[in-house]
Protein backbone atom coordinates (compact mmCIF):
# COMPACT_ATOMS: atom_id res chain seq x y z
CA UNK A 1 0.00 0.00 0.00
CA UNK A 2 2.86 2.39 0.88
CA UNK A 3 4.49 1.84 -2.53
CA UNK A 4 1.19 2.37 -4.36
CA UNK A 5 0.52 5.60 -2.43
CA UNK A 6 4.01 6.88 -3.20
CA UNK A 7 3.63 6.01 -6.89
CA UNK A 8 0.26 7.78 -7.09
CA UNK A 9 1.66 10.85 -5.29
CA UNK A 10 4.68 10.93 -7.59
CA UNK A 11 2.52 10.58 -10.72
CA UNK A 12 0.23 13.39 -9.54
CA UNK A 13 3.16 15.69 -8.78
CA UNK A 14 4.80 14.85 -12.08
CA UNK A 15 1.60 15.70 -13.96
CA UNK A 16 1.09 18.92 -11.99
CA UNK A 17 4.63 20.10 -12.71
CA UNK A 18 4.53 19.10 -16.37
CA UNK A 19 7.59 16.89 -16.05
CA UNK A 20 8.82 14.56 -18.79
CA UNK A 21 10.03 10.95 -18.58
CA UNK A 22 13.65 12.11 -18.73
CA UNK A 23 13.30 13.37 -15.20
CA UNK A 24 13.40 9.89 -13.77
CA UNK A 25 10.52 9.47 -11.33
CA UNK A 26 7.17 7.80 -11.44
CA UNK A 27 5.33 5.79 -14.03
CA UNK A 28 6.14 7.15 -17.47
CA UNK A 29 6.14 6.24 -21.12
CA UNK A 30 9.64 4.77 -21.24
CA UNK A 31 9.99 5.58 -24.94
CA UNK A 32 11.12 9.21 -24.67
CA UNK A 33 14.24 10.45 -22.92
CA UNK A 34 16.17 13.60 -23.73
CA UNK A 35 19.62 11.99 -23.52
CA UNK A 36 18.88 8.93 -25.68
CA UNK A 37 17.36 5.63 -24.66
CA UNK A 38 17.88 2.72 -22.28
CA UNK A 39 20.59 0.41 -23.56
CA UNK A 40 20.46 -3.31 -24.17
CA UNK A 41 22.50 -5.15 -21.51
CA UNK A 42 22.92 -8.06 -23.92
CA UNK A 43 24.81 -5.96 -26.49
CA UNK A 44 28.43 -4.80 -26.33
CA UNK A 45 29.03 -1.50 -24.61
CA UNK A 46 31.96 0.61 -23.59
CA UNK A 47 32.28 0.67 -19.80
CA UNK A 48 32.84 3.95 -18.01
CA UNK A 49 33.36 3.90 -14.25
CA UNK A 50 32.19 6.98 -12.39
CA UNK A 51 33.20 7.60 -8.79
CA UNK A 52 30.65 9.48 -6.68
CA UNK A 53 32.03 11.43 -3.74
CA UNK A 54 31.20 14.52 -1.68
CA UNK A 55 30.40 16.59 -3.83
CA UNK A 56 31.72 15.51 -7.20
CA UNK A 57 31.92 12.87 -9.89
CA UNK A 58 35.13 11.50 -11.38
CA UNK A 59 35.21 11.87 -14.32
CA UNK A 60 33.03 14.95 -14.60
CA UNK A 61 33.20 15.07 -18.42
CA UNK A 62 32.70 12.23 -20.88
CA UNK A 63 32.69 12.20 -24.68
CA UNK A 64 30.77 9.58 -26.67
CA UNK A 65 29.69 9.18 -30.26
CA UNK A 66 26.08 9.20 -31.35
CA UNK A 67 24.73 5.64 -31.34
CA UNK A 68 27.28 4.46 -28.77
CA UNK A 69 26.12 2.32 -25.89
CA UNK A 70 27.73 2.94 -22.50
CA UNK A 71 27.64 0.79 -19.40
CA UNK A 72 28.04 3.21 -16.51
CA UNK A 73 29.49 1.59 -13.39
CA UNK A 74 28.62 3.99 -10.58
CA UNK A 75 30.69 3.58 -7.40
CA UNK A 76 29.75 5.61 -4.37
CA UNK A 77 33.07 6.16 -2.60
CA UNK A 78 31.57 8.85 -0.37
CA UNK A 79 29.98 8.77 3.06
CA UNK A 80 26.46 9.83 1.93
CA UNK A 81 23.90 8.55 -0.55
CA UNK A 82 24.39 9.98 -4.04
CA UNK A 83 22.43 9.93 -7.26
CA UNK A 84 23.21 9.74 -10.95
CA UNK A 85 20.45 11.20 -13.09
CA UNK A 86 21.09 11.58 -16.81
CA UNK A 87 18.99 14.29 -18.55
CA UNK A 88 19.32 17.86 -19.78
CA UNK A 89 20.46 20.58 -17.39
CA UNK A 90 17.01 22.20 -17.60
CA UNK A 91 15.28 18.92 -16.70
CA UNK A 92 17.65 18.25 -13.81
CA UNK A 93 17.12 21.75 -12.41
CA UNK A 94 13.36 21.31 -12.58
CA UNK A 95 13.56 17.85 -11.05
CA UNK A 96 15.84 19.19 -8.32
CA UNK A 97 13.05 21.50 -7.19
CA UNK A 98 10.77 18.48 -6.72
CA UNK A 99 13.53 16.66 -4.83
CA UNK A 100 13.72 19.56 -2.34
CA UNK A 101 10.11 18.77 -1.40
CA UNK A 102 10.56 14.99 -1.44
CA UNK A 103 14.29 14.33 -0.73
CA UNK A 104 13.90 10.59 -0.15
CA UNK A 105 12.13 9.92 -3.43
CA UNK A 106 13.66 6.85 -5.09
CA UNK A 107 14.49 6.66 -8.79
CA UNK A 108 12.78 3.94 -10.76
CA UNK A 109 13.90 4.84 -14.26
CA UNK A 110 16.64 3.55 -16.54
CA UNK A 111 18.37 6.98 -16.59
CA UNK A 112 18.68 7.43 -12.83
CA UNK A 113 19.73 5.63 -9.69
CA UNK A 114 20.49 6.37 -6.02
CA UNK A 115 23.58 4.63 -4.64
CA UNK A 116 24.30 4.10 -0.95
CA UNK A 117 27.83 4.63 0.44
CA UNK A 118 30.31 1.90 -0.53
CA UNK A 119 27.82 0.42 -3.04
CA UNK A 120 27.87 0.13 -6.82
CA UNK A 121 25.11 0.37 -9.42
CA UNK A 122 25.02 0.13 -13.20
CA UNK A 123 23.10 1.89 -15.95
CA UNK A 124 23.29 0.87 -19.60
CA UNK A 125 22.50 3.79 -21.91
CA UNK A 126 22.46 4.28 -25.67
CA UNK A 127 23.21 7.84 -26.76
CA UNK A 128 20.99 8.18 -29.83
CA UNK A 129 20.89 11.99 -29.81
CA UNK A 130 23.66 14.55 -30.32
CA UNK A 131 24.20 17.27 -27.75
CA UNK A 132 25.47 17.93 -24.26
CA UNK A 133 23.68 16.17 -21.44
CA UNK A 134 24.12 16.31 -17.71
CA UNK A 135 24.37 13.78 -14.93
CA UNK A 136 23.82 15.16 -11.49
CA UNK A 137 22.94 14.30 -7.94
CA UNK A 138 19.56 15.79 -7.13
CA UNK A 139 19.63 15.06 -3.42
CA UNK A 140 19.04 18.51 -1.87
CA UNK A 141 22.21 20.66 -1.79
CA UNK A 142 24.35 18.12 -3.68
CA UNK A 143 23.87 19.57 -7.16
CA UNK A 144 24.10 23.09 -5.73
CA UNK A 145 27.48 22.11 -4.24
CA UNK A 146 28.82 21.14 -7.65
CA UNK A 147 27.85 17.50 -8.02
CA UNK A 148 27.33 17.54 -11.80
CA UNK A 149 29.00 16.05 -14.82
CA UNK A 150 28.50 16.26 -18.58
CA UNK A 151 28.28 13.85 -21.49
CA UNK A 152 29.10 15.34 -24.87
CA UNK A 153 27.57 13.29 -27.68
CA UNK A 154 29.26 13.91 -31.05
Amino acid sequence: MKTTTAAVLCAALTAMLGMTPALGHGPHDHGSYSAGEPGDPGKPARTIEILMNEMDYTPARIEVTRGEQIRFVLRNVGKEDHEFLLATTRENLKHGELMKKFPHMEHDEPNGVRVAPNKTAEIVWKFSKRGTFEYSCLIPLHRDSGMTGHVIVK
